[in-house]
C-alpha cells in the first residue's frame, strides 16, 4: 500500500475514541469493581479515566487507590483526594444539613486515620486537571478536559442549575475551544450541556451517588474530530455488601442508607431536633 493509502488507513482507525470517565469512587470498592467489569464488558473502550474523590465515606480507601494502580487508570485530584494528603483540616466538603456535616467530619477523621503512608502518597500526586487529546496532536480535534470541580478548583459544587454564563466563564477560564469537551464530578449528580459549542458533562458518581439511583454511575465519551457523544452508564452492584461494611467499621452507619437510597435518605428523621430550625 501507498504511504498516503497508509495514512488514510491510520486516520479510519482512529476516526472514533471512546473513554470511560469515573468519578468520586469514595472507597467504594464493590461499585468500583463493577464499573469496571462493566467497562471491560464495552470492549471497545480506548481508555479509562478518573475525575478524584477516590475515598471518604466507606471502609475501603486503600483498596480502591490499589485497583486504579494495578488497572493503570490516571487522574485527577478531588478536593477529598487532596485534603487527606495535605492533613487539611477539613475536607472542602457542602454540607446540606447539621447532621450531615457532623457525618462528613468524622468521615474525614476516620478516612485520614485509615489511609496508607503510599496511598497518602499516592493521593498526593494526582494532577488538579487532565488534558486529554484523542487524535494527537497533528490532527484537528476535540481536547477532553478533564477536573474534579471546576477549572480554577476543586471545591466548587457545578451543579445542573447553574446559569449559561458560569459555564461559559468556566470555559474562558479553562481555555476551551469550539467542539472541546470539560467533564467534571464533585456535586454526584450526572448533566450535561452545551453552551457556546463547548460540552459540558457532570459524571455523576461510582460510589456515593445522590441523585436517588442507588446504582453505580460513569460515563462512555465517543469522541470524533467533529463532535462528542455522552452516554451515562448506571450499574447494579452489590450494594449491600458495601452498606454491610460500612455497618461492621467505625464510620458512621448513616453512609449505608445513603448507598441504599441514592442520597435520598429522610434526613429529618436523623437530625437532632435541637438542630432544627421553626
Amino acid at each position: 500500500m501507498s504511504v498516503v493509502g497508509d495514512r488514510n488507513e491510520e486516520i479510519a482507525r482512529v476516526s472514533i475514541v471512546r473513554y470511560a470517565l469515573i468519578s468520586d469512587i469514595h472507597a467504594n470498592l464493590p461499585a468500583l469493581d463493577a464499573v469496571l467489569r462493566d467497562i471491560r464488558d464495552r470492549s471497545e473502550t480506548d481508555g479509562v479515566y478518573h475525575l478524584g474523590d477516590l475515598v471518604g465515606y466507606a471502609p475501603w480507601p486503600n483498596e480502591v487507590v490499589q485497583r486504579l494502580r494495578d488497572e493503570g487508570i490516571e487522574g485527577t485530584s478531588g478536593n477529598y483526594d487532596s485534603t487527606v494528603a495535605t492533613n487539611y483540616k477539613h475536607c472542602g466538603c457542602r454540607y446540606e444539613d447539621p447532621r450531615q456535616e457532623e457525618l462528613s467530619h468524622l468521615s474525614y477523621a476516620w478516612t485520614r486515620a485509615n489511609v496508607s503512608v503510599e496511598t497518602k502518597k499516592f493521593l498526593g500526586q494526582l494532577p488538579f486537571r487532565l488534558d486529554l487529546r484523542p487524535f494527537g496532536g497533528h490532527l484537528a480535534g476535540p481536547t477532553i478536559i478533564l477536573v474534579h470541580g471546576t477549572p480554577n478548583n476543586n471545591v466548587t459544587y457545578w451543579t445542573e442549575d447553574r446559569t449559561d454564563e458560569f459555564c461559559a466563564k468556566m470555559a474562558q477560564v479553562a481555555g476551551a475551544r469550539s467542539g472541546d469537551v470539560i467533564a467534571f464530578g464533585h456535586t454526584h449528580k450526572p448533566w450535561q450541556r452545551v453552551v457556546g459549542d463547548v460540552q459540558f458533562v457532570n459524571t455523576g458518581s461510582v460510589g456515593r451517588p445522590k441523585d436517588g439511583d442507588w446504582r453505580a454511575g460513569y460515563v462512555h465519551l465517543d469522541v470524533k474530530e467533529t463532535a462528542t457523544h455522552v452516554e451515562f452508564r448506571r450499574v447494579e452492584y452489590d450494594v449491600e455488601r458495601a452498606a454491610n461494611a460500612i455497618e461492621s467499621s467505625a464510620l458512621p452507619s448513616d453512609f449505608a442508607e445513603y448507598l441504599r437510597t441514592g442520597g435520598k435518605v429522610a434526613v429529618a428523621a436523623t437530625v437532632d431536633p435541637s438542630l432544627r430550625s421553626g
